[in-house]
């Protein structure tokens, strides 16, 4: 069935294909709003943010960012129906692992895209937009400047031409980064206190996590894991001491490594 899917799609005209591609992006950004919320309901009295009304101007940068991650999402086709991406159609357990080796290589490069992104030159420019909003929402994952978003993006479609995934592996990947993107903005904590104490999920990322990076940007720079962080000395200290609360700006520790160079 994939196989005739696939064919389908290589042989679609790009009337077909441009709608399809704006409705699954706006069907990402919906989702992710309408459950997003509803778990800030369920876990309202787990802040780790205060919960603020959204602001037009994150409407309006979630709006581009639909349109961007379209165009990302486009030029993917174009380069794999012209040969550039290479994907696997094939059933396996090696396919299954493609999502944990992309999960890996994507964490690590925005990371480091990250990082850079903290640079004194480039973070005004780039990345200062989504820190306006020091409270994270769902709507915020969406809130980028979209020279950022259009960085991840590419930075997403150079991976694929140098790793040939399969489509389980791309599938995989793609919900789980969505699904991490979600958490990391909720502005509400869903898992429990023994997370950060399990020798296996205190590795991944939560919500505290990155609301802390939204609180104290010179900390938490990872996406799926804090591995990078805890190599390159740029955990917060106040995680996991201070994990499911709000941390106030001023309650960081000292890290002079870790600041924006």
């Amino acid at each position: 069935m994939l196989d005739s899917f696939l064919d389908w799609l290589t042989q679609a005209s790009w009337k077909t294909v441009l709608p399809l591609l704006l409705l699954l992006n706006t069907f990402i950004l919906l989702s992710c709003i309408i459950i997003g919320n509803k778990i800030v309901q369920w876990f309202y009295k787990r802040r780790v943010a205060s919960l603020i009304t959204t602001r037009p101007t994150e409407i309006y940068l979630a709006i581009m960012s639909v349109l961007l991650n379209t165009g990302v999402t486009v030029l993917g086709y174009y380069l794999w129906t012209n040969g550039v991406i290479v994907l696997s159609t094939s059933f396996g357990f090696f396919n299954w692992l493609d999502i944990i080796v992309l999960l890996l290589i994507m964490d690590l490069a925005m990371y480091i895209f990250h990082r850079f992104a903290h640079h004194k030159k480039i973070y005004p420019t780039i990345h200062r937009t989504h820190h306006r909003f020091e409270d994270p929402r769902p709507i915020t994952l969406f809130a980028l400047n979209p020279l950022e978003n259009l960085g991840f993006g590419l930075l997403w479609l150079v991976v694929l031409t140098i790793y040939p995934a399969s489509w389980i592996g791309i599938a995989g990947y793609l919900f789980l980064n969505v699904v991490f993107g979600l958490i990391g903005h909720l502005g509400v904590e869903p898992f429990p206190q023994s997370w950060v104490k399990h020798p296996v999920l205190k590795w991944i990322s939560t919500s505290t996590y990155h609301a802390q990076h939204h609180q104290q940007e010179h900390y938490n720079y990872g996406f799926y894991t804090i591995i990078w962080d805890r190599i390159f000395g740029t955990l917060s200290p106040n995680y996991p001491s201070h994990f499911g609360e709000i941390v106030e700006k001023g309650t960081e520790g000292p890290c002079p490594d870790s600041k924006p160079t």
